[in-house]
């Protein structure tokens, strides 16, 4: 894809990472915690489609979905193995990656993956539902709104203009990851993939992020062979932005198990 922002972060030349960023967020989001790690990966991330300074999001009539589109512009920055982070809907992305392709990871870091199929729930079901009628109707701010009240800890209307306008396109790029998240399209969940992967690795979670994100977590540690997990206490779901610090004590200490 052309048009395609790319940030990078330098350290350790033998320590490849990437870094996949949640939906309404950017690449950028992860430079408090580059620096925290403090050059012990050589730190990559992009920008997703429709998201910082990339290029908007364009499906074709017959293209990929949003959810395939991200992993294959991810996995086409795989060069060799690597340490692969994911916060949110990055997250599912790497797991999805990671479990196409275990031997391309070195180690693997989910920070709330979002992957509602592995752990379904009538909440979550709920703002979906109220979404989908919202965006129906053409109220996309009053959908954005809802959307960022559970996911972010945010108050649309308190944002500077820029930003909450930006929010209010993109939360039809939410709802269209919905075959992906909630359906598993994407068969992450398939028999055999989860167990495939022998690398470490990490789940982590905000103490204070929506009952769903634990019981995603624990669904998918259940499978995973090398598995650690991690509570950030006072954290929610925007941990890598809210405690930077913690969430890159606990990257690295993910990378000394690889």
């Amino acid at each position: 894809m052309s048009g395609l922002n790319i940030r990078h972060w330098p350290g350790d030349p033998d320590r490849p990472a990437l870094a996949l960023h949640c939906m309404m967020g950017s690449a950028g989001g992860w430079a408090p915690v580059a620096a925290a790690l403090a050059g012990a990966v050589d730190l990559r991330a992009f920008d997703m489609p429709g998201h910082g300074r990339s290029d908007p999001w364009q499906p074709g009539p017959e293209g990929p979905d949003y959810h395939t589109a991200v992993t294959r512009l991810a996995a086409a920055m795989i060069e060799r193995p690597l340490d692969l982070i994911g916060h949110s809907f990055g997250a599912t992305v790497a797991l999805r990656i990671a479990v196409a392709a275990p031997e391309a990871i070195r180690t693997l870091t989910l920070i709330e993956p979002v992957l509602f199929a592995a752990a379904p729930s009538a909440e979550q079901d709920a703002l979906d539902a109220r979404l989908a009628e919202l965006l129906e109707a053409g109220r996309d701010a009053e959908a954005a709104s809802a959307f960022l009240a559970v996911w972010n800890g945010q108050d649309l209307d308190a944002l500077p203009p820029p930003i909450r306008a930006q929010m209010v396109r993109q939360i039809r790029l939410v709802a269209e990851t919905g075959p992906a998240l909630r359906g598993d399209s994407a068969r992450i969940l398939r028999e055999g993939g989860l167990e495939s992967l022998d690398a470490p690795v990490l789940i982590v979670a905000g103490g204070d992020s929506p009952p769903v994100i634990h019981a995603i977590a624990d669904a998918l540690a259940a499978r995973l062979p090398d598995v650690g997990r991690a509570l950030i206490p006072g954290a929610g779901h925007m941990a890598p932005m809210t405690h930077p610090a913690q969430v890159a004590g606990l990257i690295g200490a993910n990378l000394e198990r690889g």
